[in-house]
């Protein structure tokens, strides 16, 4: 038996990276599944791959056209929805003094008014009951060079889950986030133009040891897979008590920075 057996999920973004690692796990926790994504040779790829009656919807989060379609086709397919899962997300570099107005634009108009929208039009196909589960990030947990936009689209996410959940809690609806830290994501196409949350790129060949990794406690990116674990722990009923909240999952890179690699190592040396 299934955690997710006879729920019905919608999940944005869920071509590639995290969305389609939840997808794989809704469908093997007993879940019927529709995804969406902007491309559609790779969405219909991820739909084969998945099987068991999923569907694929192609479209766009920040188009409101397509969302109309989205939830027309959720609502003959599905009948309601049990689980929401909105991951469709940008990430892209937004540099102090050089970003331009139409990529400033473009995120917030993807990972802000889109989040939003989303849910917003799903709303009349929450069954009673139902969870809801945003995509954040750690980014707005700490200043990172040339991620100004992207941090605050994300800040705006986890404002998100709790007002959402003040207004749903009374219909029996949970809304909560998820935010992933460095996952090792492939893309397959160039950073910018990726529709599917992806924190960072898949680690290079071995050689120098990766920057990033110093800063991990754990030692190394997480992966979707893992993402996808805290998602259906908060899409399942095991979570059922738990409202606006925030799962992390980035190897403790937000919550102990001190217990990084980079840290212990100056710490070492400072009690020889």
């Amino acid at each position: 038996m299934g955690r997710l057996d006879g729920k019905r999920a919608l999940i944005t973004g869920g071509s590639n990276g995290i969305g389609l690692a939840t997808a794989r796990a809704f469908v093997r926790e007993g879940a019927r599944v529709v995804i969406t994504g902007r491309h559609a040779a790779r969405l219909h790829e991820a739909q084969r791959a998945l099987g068991h009656g999923t569907r694929g919807v192609v479209g766009d989060v920040g188009n409101l056209e397509d969302l109309d379609r989205l939830v027309d086709t959720v609502a003959m397919e599905l009948g309601g929805l049990d689980i929401l899962f909105a991951n469709a997300g940008l990430v892209a570099a937004t540099p102090l003094g050089t970003t331009t107005e139409a990529a400033f634009d473009r995120i917030m108009n993807v990972n802000v008014k889109g989040l939003f929208f989303t849910v917003q039009k799903s709303l009349s196909l929450l069954r009673p009951g139902a969870s809801v589960v945003l995509n954040g990030s750690v980014a707005p947990n700490a200043g990172s060079p040339h991620s100004a936009v992207y941090a605050a689209s994300k800040a705006a996410v986890r404002t998100f889950a709790r007002n959402f959940s003040a207004m749903l809690v009374p219909r029996g609806i949970r809304v909560n986030v998820v935010s992933p830290g460095p996952i090792a994501v492939r893309r397959a196409h160039p950073p910018g133009h990726d529709h599917a949350v992806a924190t960072v790129p898949t680690p290079a060949p071995p050689g120098p040891v990766n920057p990033w990794l110093l800063s991990i406690p754990r030692g190394r990116f997480g992966t979707p897979d893992e993402v996808a674990h805290a998602v259906v722990f908060l899409a399942s009923d095991e979570s059922r008590f738990i409202v606006g909240s925030e799962i992390v999952v980035d190897g403790g890179r937000s919550q102990l920075p001190d217990g990084a690699m980079v840290y212990r190592a100056l710490a070492t040396r400072s009690l020889l």
